[in-house]
Protein backbone atom coordinates (compact mmCIF):
# COMPACT_ATOMS: atom_id res chain seq x y z
CA UNK A 1 0.00 0.00 0.00
CA UNK A 2 2.72 1.90 1.17
CA UNK A 3 4.27 1.99 -2.73
CA UNK A 4 1.10 2.41 -4.28
CA UNK A 5 0.27 5.85 -2.68
CA UNK A 6 4.00 6.95 -3.43
CA UNK A 7 3.46 5.78 -7.12
CA UNK A 8 0.14 7.83 -7.30
CA UNK A 9 2.00 11.14 -5.66
CA UNK A 10 2.85 13.70 -8.48
CA UNK A 11 6.00 15.01 -8.41
CA UNK A 12 6.52 18.69 -7.18
CA UNK A 13 6.70 21.59 -9.66
CA UNK A 14 9.54 22.93 -9.55
CA UNK A 15 8.98 25.84 -12.26
CA UNK A 16 8.49 29.05 -10.30
CA UNK A 17 5.39 30.70 -11.84
CA UNK A 18 5.56 33.54 -13.99
CA UNK A 19 5.84 37.12 -12.24
CA UNK A 20 2.78 39.66 -14.23
CA UNK A 21 4.35 41.07 -17.33
CA UNK A 22 5.58 44.90 -16.03
CA UNK A 23 3.77 47.08 -18.46
CA UNK A 24 6.81 49.93 -18.26
CA UNK A 25 9.81 47.43 -19.25
CA UNK A 26 6.78 46.49 -22.13
CA UNK A 27 7.46 49.55 -23.39
CA UNK A 28 11.07 50.02 -22.71
CA UNK A 29 11.46 46.87 -24.77
CA UNK A 30 8.86 48.04 -27.71
CA UNK A 31 10.77 51.73 -27.20
CA UNK A 32 14.21 50.05 -28.13
CA UNK A 33 12.72 47.88 -30.56
CA UNK A 34 11.57 51.05 -32.85
CA UNK A 35 14.37 52.73 -32.12
CA UNK A 36 16.85 50.30 -33.64
CA UNK A 37 14.60 49.90 -36.49
CA UNK A 38 14.73 53.51 -37.22
CA UNK A 39 18.72 53.62 -36.79
CA UNK A 40 18.64 51.10 -39.05
CA UNK A 41 16.79 52.97 -41.91
CA UNK A 42 18.56 55.73 -41.56
CA UNK A 43 21.65 54.14 -41.77
CA UNK A 44 20.24 53.00 -44.86
CA UNK A 45 19.11 56.40 -46.67
CA UNK A 46 22.74 57.39 -45.17
CA UNK A 47 24.30 55.24 -47.28
CA UNK A 48 22.64 56.56 -50.77
CA UNK A 49 25.23 56.73 -53.48
CA UNK A 50 26.34 60.62 -54.35
CA UNK A 51 25.04 59.52 -58.03
CA UNK A 52 21.41 57.91 -56.99
CA UNK A 53 20.99 61.58 -54.91
CA UNK A 54 21.24 63.15 -57.88
CA UNK A 55 19.31 61.21 -60.18
CA UNK A 56 16.47 61.58 -57.69
CA UNK A 57 16.26 65.69 -57.60
CA UNK A 58 16.35 65.87 -61.73
CA UNK A 59 13.76 62.76 -61.63
CA UNK A 60 11.70 64.99 -59.38
CA UNK A 61 12.28 68.29 -61.27
CA UNK A 62 9.24 70.18 -62.52
CA UNK A 63 7.28 66.85 -61.49
CA UNK A 64 5.05 67.76 -58.54
CA UNK A 65 3.66 63.94 -58.87
CA UNK A 66 7.61 61.95 -59.60
CA UNK A 67 8.38 59.67 -56.61
CA UNK A 68 12.10 60.19 -57.67
CA UNK A 69 12.12 56.50 -58.84
CA UNK A 70 11.95 57.20 -62.35
CA UNK A 71 13.25 59.85 -65.10
CA UNK A 72 11.45 61.17 -67.93
CA UNK A 73 13.55 62.04 -71.11
CA UNK A 74 13.02 65.98 -70.81
CA UNK A 75 15.17 65.17 -67.23
CA UNK A 76 17.39 63.22 -68.14
CA UNK A 77 18.22 65.88 -71.16
CA UNK A 78 18.51 68.17 -68.39
CA UNK A 79 20.76 66.44 -66.49
CA UNK A 80 22.79 65.89 -69.02
CA UNK A 81 23.17 69.44 -70.17
CA UNK A 82 23.05 71.17 -66.45
CA UNK A 83 26.00 68.29 -65.75
CA UNK A 84 28.09 69.22 -68.91
CA UNK A 85 27.45 65.50 -70.01
CA UNK A 86 26.49 67.38 -73.23
CA UNK A 87 29.48 68.51 -74.24
CA UNK A 88 28.52 69.87 -77.58
CA UNK A 89 31.80 68.07 -79.01
CA UNK A 90 31.63 63.99 -78.07
CA UNK A 91 28.39 64.18 -76.61
CA UNK A 92 25.41 65.81 -78.45
CA UNK A 93 21.63 66.48 -77.71
CA UNK A 94 21.17 63.46 -80.09
CA UNK A 95 23.29 61.43 -78.78
CA UNK A 96 21.60 61.48 -75.25
CA UNK A 97 18.14 61.26 -76.75
CA UNK A 98 19.45 58.13 -78.54
CA UNK A 99 20.91 56.62 -75.29
CA UNK A 100 17.51 57.04 -73.79
CA UNK A 101 15.33 55.41 -76.37
CA UNK A 102 17.80 52.29 -76.63
CA UNK A 103 18.02 51.76 -72.64
CA UNK A 104 14.45 52.33 -71.69
CA UNK A 105 11.59 49.81 -72.43
CA UNK A 106 9.74 49.49 -75.47
CA UNK A 107 6.19 50.42 -73.95
CA UNK A 108 7.94 52.77 -71.34
CA UNK A 109 8.64 56.45 -70.99
CA UNK A 110 11.29 56.44 -68.22
CA UNK A 111 13.59 54.96 -66.91
CA UNK A 112 14.88 53.79 -63.88
CA UNK A 113 18.34 54.58 -61.71
CA UNK A 114 19.42 50.78 -62.91
CA UNK A 115 19.07 51.86 -66.42
CA UNK A 116 19.97 55.54 -66.02
CA UNK A 117 23.36 53.87 -64.85
CA UNK A 118 23.32 51.88 -68.06
CA UNK A 119 22.41 55.06 -70.19
CA UNK A 120 26.01 57.03 -68.62
CA UNK A 121 27.91 53.93 -69.17
CA UNK A 122 26.85 54.15 -72.97
CA UNK A 123 27.46 58.12 -72.85
CA UNK A 124 31.05 57.47 -70.99
CA UNK A 125 32.35 55.94 -73.98
CA UNK A 126 31.82 58.86 -75.87
CA UNK A 127 32.35 61.55 -73.66
CA UNK A 128 35.90 60.22 -72.14
CA UNK A 129 37.28 58.23 -75.50
CA UNK A 130 40.81 58.07 -74.56
CA UNK A 131 40.39 56.91 -70.65
CA UNK A 132 39.23 52.91 -70.10
CA UNK A 133 35.87 51.55 -69.28
CA UNK A 134 36.42 51.79 -65.55
CA UNK A 135 37.58 55.38 -65.73
CA UNK A 136 35.05 56.76 -67.88
CA UNK A 137 32.09 55.60 -66.14
CA UNK A 138 33.82 56.43 -62.41
CA UNK A 139 34.43 60.62 -64.70
CA UNK A 140 31.22 60.44 -65.97
CA UNK A 141 29.51 59.97 -62.44
CA UNK A 142 31.86 62.55 -61.00
CA UNK A 143 30.44 64.99 -63.51
CA UNK A 144 26.53 64.46 -61.73
CA UNK A 145 27.28 63.36 -58.33
CA UNK A 146 26.14 66.13 -55.85
CA UNK A 147 24.33 68.18 -58.29
CA UNK A 148 20.80 69.66 -58.69
CA UNK A 149 19.08 70.85 -61.48
CA UNK A 150 19.72 74.60 -62.76
CA UNK A 151 16.79 76.23 -62.48
CA UNK A 152 17.55 79.56 -64.56
CA UNK A 153 15.65 82.18 -66.36
CA UNK A 154 13.56 84.85 -64.72
CA UNK A 155 10.39 85.91 -65.88
CA UNK A 156 11.29 89.61 -67.33
CA UNK A 157 8.89 92.20 -67.10
CA UNK A 158 6.96 92.95 -70.69
CA UNK A 159 6.97 96.37 -71.73
CA UNK A 160 3.58 97.56 -73.10
CA UNK A 161 2.57 101.03 -74.11
CA UNK A 162 -0.48 100.89 -72.34
CA UNK A 163 1.77 100.26 -69.07
CA UNK A 164 4.46 102.98 -69.80
CA UNK A 165 1.46 105.35 -70.68
CA UNK A 166 -0.42 104.86 -66.88
CA UNK A 167 3.23 105.21 -65.05
CA UNK A 168 4.81 107.66 -66.93
CA UNK A 169 3.87 110.76 -64.39
CA UNK A 170 5.27 113.22 -67.19
CA UNK A 171 1.92 112.20 -69.70
CA UNK A 172 -0.57 112.57 -66.61
CA UNK A 173 -3.02 115.72 -67.16
CA UNK A 174 -5.62 117.42 -65.59
CA UNK A 175 -5.98 116.62 -61.61
CA UNK A 176 -3.53 114.02 -62.22
CA UNK A 177 -0.45 115.97 -62.92
CA UNK A 178 -0.62 117.90 -59.81
CA UNK A 179 -0.32 115.34 -57.71
CA UNK A 180 3.04 114.55 -58.85
CA UNK A 181 6.38 117.08 -58.81
CA UNK A 182 8.61 117.39 -61.86
CA UNK A 183 10.44 114.31 -60.68
CA UNK A 184 7.53 111.89 -60.73
CA UNK A 185 7.61 111.86 -56.65
CA UNK A 186 3.90 112.49 -54.98
CA UNK A 187 3.34 115.48 -53.27
CA UNK A 188 0.87 113.90 -50.96
CA UNK A 189 -2.20 115.91 -49.49
CA UNK A 190 -1.02 119.03 -51.36
CA UNK A 191 -1.55 117.18 -54.88
CA UNK A 192 -5.24 115.99 -53.47
CA UNK A 193 -6.10 120.03 -51.85
CA UNK A 194 -5.91 123.09 -51.80
CA UNK A 195 -4.17 124.14 -49.08
CA UNK A 196 -4.67 127.94 -47.26
CA UNK A 197 -1.35 129.66 -47.62
CA UNK A 198 -0.79 131.37 -44.14
CA UNK A 199 2.30 132.68 -44.62
CA UNK A 200 0.88 136.32 -44.68
CA UNK A 201 1.84 136.89 -48.28
CA UNK A 202 -0.71 137.39 -50.85
CA UNK A 203 -0.85 134.37 -53.22
CA UNK A 204 0.90 134.34 -56.39
CA UNK A 205 3.73 136.96 -54.84
CA UNK A 206 6.62 136.51 -57.11
CA UNK A 207 8.95 137.49 -54.26
CA UNK A 208 7.70 135.96 -51.08
CA UNK A 209 10.46 135.28 -48.68
CA UNK A 210 12.68 137.69 -50.26
CA UNK A 211 12.48 140.35 -47.30
CA UNK A 212 15.05 138.96 -44.89
CA UNK A 213 17.54 138.39 -47.92
CA UNK A 214 16.76 142.71 -48.92
CA UNK A 215 17.51 143.63 -45.64
CA UNK A 216 20.14 142.11 -45.30
CA UNK A 217 21.60 143.21 -48.18
CA UNK A 218 20.81 147.06 -47.19
CA UNK A 219 22.85 146.99 -44.06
Amino acid sequence: MADNKTKSTKPANKTPPKSPADPAKERAAKRLSYESNSSHEGAMAAELSALEEAFRKFAIHGDTRATGKEMHGKNWSKLCKDCHVIDGKNVTITDVDIVFSKIKGKSSRTITFDQFKEALQELSKKRFKDKSNEEAVQDIHKLIEGKAPIISGVTKTISSPTVSRLTDTSKFTGSHKERFDPSGKGRGKAGREDLVDASGYVPGYKHAGTYDHKVQGSK
